[in-house]
């Protein structure tokens, strides 16, 4: 399943400028598709948009082919899983009930879990390696291991389609590329899979299009190599860089990667 907008505008109240202005876009289905830009480009708030948690001012979006206002929360939670970049939990519990509230949309209120749930639940602990954390309150986690808590929640409502907003803020290069990689292969797999991330590199190296967000546009959409060219980035984000080839070894080998270069330049 995959996402289509048209002419999505955004404007938070107070603001003086819009944070989405005049946003078209295509998030294909079966790809990981990664937003990027700056601070305050609008990667989020697109995010939301495309979620239904922040109605636009203007435009329109489709999910699956349907328009997102004839989705109901319980149906679209059933196809979308959703990890955000932080959140409170509403009353204190462990890890593996937060997972488990990722089979709330498939049970309902007041069915007990069954054997797939269950199944499930000790599956996407296993993908997000919190198995070893299962009993732990949340609020005894570190800032990156309630953030794999997080995205095991999303994966035990195997869900067609992952949309995640910084999912790898906090986490340790071991389980930063482990996420990553985990991303990469479910959308081999077929699902889709739509980020928000900062990192410029990892994104070219495992996702298969760029979306990169500029002032509340879309500055650029594509693969990496089209869309990481150093003219642009350097408009983009106000600073000398050289674009490289990863030097593998792996799949990745020569894929675009970023360099910032000192305040003076290139040399």
């Amino acid at each position: 399943m995959g996402w289509r907008a048209a002419n999505l505008v955004f404007r938070y109240p107070g603001a003086a400028a819009n944070a989405l202005d005049g946003v078209t876009l295509d998030v294909p289905p079966g790809l990981c598709t990664a937003l990027i830009g700056p601070n305050g480009a609008g990667k989020s708030t697109l995010l939301h948009t495309l979620l239904g948690t922040l109605t636009p001012r203007a435009g329109e979006v489709w999910l699956e082919s349907r328009p997102l206002a004839g989705w109901t929360r319980v149906a679209m939670a059933r196809r979308v899983g959703v990890v955000p970049q932080g959140e409170d939990a509403p009353f204190p519990m462990a890890v593996r009930e937060l997972v488990a509230m990722g089979r709330y949309p498939h049970l309902g209120a007041w069915r007990r879990e069954g054997d797939r749930d269950r199944h499930a639940i000790a599956e996407a602990m296993r993908l997000a390696d919190v198995e070893q954390l299962a009993e732990r309150p949340l609020a005894t986690l570190s800032g990156g291991e309630r953030q794999r808590a997080r995205l095991a929640r999303a994966l035990a409502q195997e869900p067609a389609a992952l949309a995640l907003d910084e999912p790898t803020v906090a986490l340790d290069i071991q389980h930063e590329m482990t996420i990553f990689e985990l991303l990469r292969t479910l959308s081999r797999e077929g699902r889709t899979v739509l980020l928000v991330t900062h990192h410029l590199n990892l994104a070219a190296r495992y996702a298969d299009r760029l979306v990169l967000m500029h002032r509340g546009r879309v500055a650029a959409a594509g693969t990496p190599a089209e869309v990481l060219v150093r003219e642009r980035m350097e408009a983009v984000y106000g600073w000398p860089v050289a674009i490289v080839p990863h030097p593998g070894p792996g799949p990745d080998a020569g894929a675009p990667q970023v360099v910032a270069l000192s305040a003076a330049g290139r040399p």
